[in-house]
């Protein structure tokens, strides 16, 4: 009997890898300087460390070192992009383009501006979340300030041709905006191959600590981006405020193993995601999968023949945790935005959920979530509730 339910919501957040904590607890007890201070041994070795996270980081992503930002998380990532932009080129153009299936941090961020008088064009997609690089063309124009376009979707997992997006961005001479949260340590990513100006990311999705981010910004668009926080100077004037160092640090530490590890591990989670997947419809009638092929290899988004996916959810959560969608949507369950954005009804997003797996998933969880899933749903036909 298990004292704790199996996790699978790797989308919401990652369990801290034992390697990262270990590594963190030195700069938690003696370790503890702040990195601007700099007249003492203290601050100095604060200061090593965020530099040495930072370079771990740019090894992942492909960038360089000094072109990363260090913040709270990548909804402050996304704010400082969206806003700092917009502020930025103030005169110069009023025009954004984005998603309807984005993250809720860059749909609420552009909310907000479009309210402050900013113009955004919102992309569709089709059925399966793919979005048309024809139409991203189509509504470019001499005002456009920014495409704030996914790397992944954190519901679906639906993977956007960033490369080909990053290729129109440049012939426009349009900064390109990548919101890769769910894709970083992921899959392999490189920014300069993938024509991206900024891109934001964080810690707790790649098994570090909650409360570190980052934003990387292209050198030449360093001085087109306003900050949004000030006193102190901190992170280049981008970013004020005393960092926080063991979060950097296990950041740092994070990226490091997912540098070693992903290609490996992107594999056999693949195998699990498929294999859940497919016996899902095999032992569930109706059970059907959201998104194309091209999807992040961890992610499956299903829509299961139960009504009620709220209390199906809550019946197992003893042994299962999974989500309805997104985590960051809200006190409020409402119908995924992304699955209606892909044509869905409010009454099918309703019956849509998430199920991410991560490194610590074995292939006996997959099997006993499996287990636990067919027989709730299948024991709802039985009682004649089966849609």
């Amino acid at each position: 009997m298990r004292d704790r339910p199996i996790y699978l919501d790797h989308n919401a957040t990652t369990p801290c890898d034992p390697r990262v904590i270990e590594y963190m607890i030195p700069f938690l007890s003696a370790d503890f300087g702040n990195p601007s201070s700099k007249d003492h041994r203290y601050g100095w070795q604060a200061a090593e460390a965020v530099d040495h996270a930072r370079e771990q980081i740019a090894l992942l992503t492909g960038a360089k070192a000094r072109q990363l930002t260090f913040t709270s998380g990548a909804t402050e990532s996304i704010n400082l992009a969206l806003k700092g932009i917009a502020e930025a080129k103030a005169g110069k153009g009023d025009h954004i383009i984005t998603c309807g299936t984005e993250h809720s941090a860059v749909l609420d961020t552009c909310n907000w501006l479009e309210q402050k008088g900013y113009r955004i064009t919102r992309l569709d997609v089709d059925a399966n979340g793919y979005l048309s690089l024809e139409q991203l063309e189509e509504v470019i124009n001499t005002q456009t300030i920014c495409i704030a376009l996914m790397y992944a979707n954190n519901e679906t997992g639906v993977i956007h041709p960033v490369r080909q997006i990053g290729e129109i961005a440049r012939k426009n001479n349009v900064p390109f905006f990548c919101d890769a949260t769910q894709a970083v340590g992921k899959i392999s990513l490189n920014v300069d191959e993938d024509n991206i100006d900024l891109m934001a990311f964080s810690s707790h999705k790649i098994y570090g600590p909650k409360g570190a981010g980052a934003l990387f910004i292209r050198q030449r668009d360093a001085g087109n981006i306003s900050a949004q926080l000030h006193g102190g100077g901190h992170e280049r004037g981008l970013r004020s405020g005393t960092l926080n160092t063991p979060a950097i640090a296990g950041f740092g530490k994070a990226a490091e193993l997912c540098m070693e590890e992903m290609i490996a591990e992107s594999k056999r989670l693949m195998q699990l995601r498929d294999k859940l997947e497919r016996s899902l419809q095999e032992q569930v009638r109706g059970v059907t999968v959201n998104g194309g092929n091209l999807r992040l290899p961890h992610v499956s988004n299903i829509l299961v023949p139960y009504e009620d996916t709220e209390q199906l959810l809550l019946s197992l959560s003893s042994h299962l945790a999974i989500s309805r969608g997104s985590a960051c949507a809200g006190l409020v369950q409402q119908p995924s935005h992304v699955l209606k954005a892909m044509g869905l009804t409010d009454a099918q997003a309703g019956r849509a959920l998430r199920i991410s797996v991560g490194r610590f998933t074995t292939e006996q969880e997959i099997d006993e979530a499996v287990e636990l899933l067919s027989q709730a749903i299948n024991a709802r036909h039985k009682a004649g509730s089966f849609i």
